[in-house]
């Protein structure tokens, strides 16, 4: 399917790896110009030359988006390369899957003020084209409450649903787009459930055997959901959170 995306400019937080990484390629299938940030050199640099073999413009930066002026910077540089900033994809995340303050306040820092930030520097400029998308990358966690102690990582992911709720209804006439993802348990190679898989099977057996689609997820399979809600296909979605989570979520 053609989604239009063709020599628009996509912006990711954290797309050097994991869903990130498959977002920023996805785009750059669709013939989207691509600027990303992370903390690691080496694996921007390789995400770069990724995108750029899609034929399309790459930006990269390293940038440790908790630093909210190295942020703002990244965004402005992006958007000096780029031209515009046509989509805003807030997805790094600390991870921080804890209760005590440290969680708290990375998980603050990172996942909430750092999605604010970007989501506010970005929709003026926005606003002056005409519009554009944001989509903020949340988690079932932040929408159904087990027994886990992430008390922070849920109630921040939570927060940023309802973020960009709010940014839908106050700019949706001003030709902004806002939704957020949902991902459940989904499995990369040196991620949160490869570490799991090697070192508590048990818990990534049971996490598998409560999904009722059977597996984890593929960062892929989130990548393909945002790049269709960032596309003209979804042009009468926003406001909303998809949950793609293969059931994960209904099933407990």
């Amino acid at each position: 399917m053609d989604l239009n995306l063709k020599g628009k400019n996509v912006v990711i937080t954290g797309g050097s790896k994991g869903i990130g990484r498959s977002i920023a390629l996805a785009f750059a299938e669709e013939g989207a110009n691509v600027a990303t940030c992370a903390r690691t050199d080496e694996l921007l640099n390789d995400v770069r030359e990724l995108i750029r073999s899609k034929g399309v413009n790459a930006f990269t930066q390293k940038c440790d988006i908790s630093d909210h002026e190295a942020l703002e910077e990244f965004l402005e540089s992006a958007k000096n390369e780029l031209g515009s900033i046509d989509v805003l994809v807030n997805n790094a995340s600390a991870l921080a899957l804890g209760e005590d303050e440290d969680a708290w306040q990375a998980s603050i820092r990172v996942d909430l003020l750092a999605t604010v930030k970007a989501s506010d520097k970005v929709i003026p400029w926005m606003v002056e084209s005409g519009g554009g998308n944001i989509i903020h990358i949340s988690s079932v966690s932040g929408l159904e409450a087990t027994q886990s102690r992430d008390f922070a990582y849920a109630s921040i992911k939570s927060a940023i649903i309802s973020h960009a709720n709010k940014i839908a209804v106050n700019y949706g006439a001003q030709g902004i787009r806002a939704n957020s993802v949902a991902p459940g348990a989904v499995y990369f190679e040196n991620g949160v459930w490869d570490y799991v898989k090697k070192n508590n099977n048990e818990m990534y057996e049971g996490v598998k055997s409560l999904t009722p689609l059977g597996d984890l997820g593929t960062p892929e399979e989130i990548a393909n959901v945002v790049v269709f809600l960032a596309s003209d296909k979804a042009s009468f979605i926003t406001g909303t959170c998809i949950v793609v989570d293969g059931g994960l979520h209904k099933a407990n």
